[in-house]
């Protein structure tokens, strides 16, 4: 008989394991029930995660651009990030493009979201997406100092991570849905959604410091596009997919960058 409770130290590791490509020791111990159930709970560390890309991203950013141009430093970080985390959103933003742009029927746009081939919408949105993010981090480094420009950078990063958390509880898996959303976002409850919100909190604090009316805006924006995403998701396809729930995530960090940036 297996034994499907996760151990303590699992869902941190598995949330690692999960949005990045670091190699993750120990979790070969696990059995598939211990995973199943470790991923569920690891939802509430993905903000923490977050950060730590974030931290990443922030950091080859402010060093690079010592060395070349803000634009140069960031497209290098971009980069950087992308293969740390396998470029696992931006996948998502393309995907939900092309399904959202092309499809019609709902049928349609669960179709068009399973194809791993980009479109034009696709392209066009992911070309949209990275460059106003890029942008938008050129200008968080331009109006901040470098440790601001850092926390900035972080919180953004564990803000869309907790979107996508915030997403999980409040919009249920679309019908015939495979994958993040059916597996594991349909067993995130209050528990762990209150786990990602104290996760998230100390690293979205010091943003709330120094720029209380940008997080506070930031903050707003996030509980508006969660509404109008839910409405969008359960009107168009029934529910949520895992290419919807990362577009919510990218979507998160370019809120909290808008209001950052955002003319005082």
């Amino acid at each position: 008989m297996t034994d499907d409770r996760c151990p303590w130290w699992a869902p941190p590791l598995l949330a690692v394991q999960f949005l990045t490509r670091v190699p993750v020791p120990w979790l070969d111990r696990l059995s598939g029930a211990q995973v199943a159930t470790g991923l569920v709970r690891a939802v509430g560390w993905f903000p923490l995660v977050g950060a730590l890309v974030g931290g990443v991203t922030a950091a080859v950013a402010l060093a690079a651009g010592t060395l070349w141009p803000a634009t140069v430093a960031v497209l290098l970080a971009l980069a950087v990030e992308a293969r740390l985390t396998g470029a696992f959103h931006e996948d998502a933003v393309a995907d939900f493009c092309d399904a959202f742009g092309g499809g019609h029927s709902a049928d349609d746009v669960r179709r068009i979201m399973k194809d791993s081939r980009i479109g034009s919408y696709g392209a066009v949105g992911l070309f949209l997406a990275l460059g106003l993010r890029a942008a938008l981090l050129v200008a968080v480094i331009g109006r901040f100092g470098a440790l601001d420009a850092a926390i900035v950078i972080i919180a953004s990063a564990a803000f869309g991570r907790l979107l996508a958390a915030v997403l999980m509880a409040v919009v249920p898996p679309a019908p015939a849905g495979t994958g993040l959303a059916k597996d594991i976002a349909s067993g995130v409850g209050p528990g762990v959604l209150a786990l990602a919100l104290a996760t998230a909190l100390p690293v979205v604090a010091p943003f709330a410091i120094i720029a209380p009316a940008a997080a506070l805006a930031g903050v707003a924006a996030g509980v508006g596009f969660v509404l109008w995403f839910r409405t969008l998701l359960i009107r168009r396809i029934g529910g949520s997919t895992g290419d919807c729930l990362g577009f919510g995530a990218y979507a998160g960090q370019l809120l909290v960058l808008l209001a950052a940036t955002a003319a005082p």
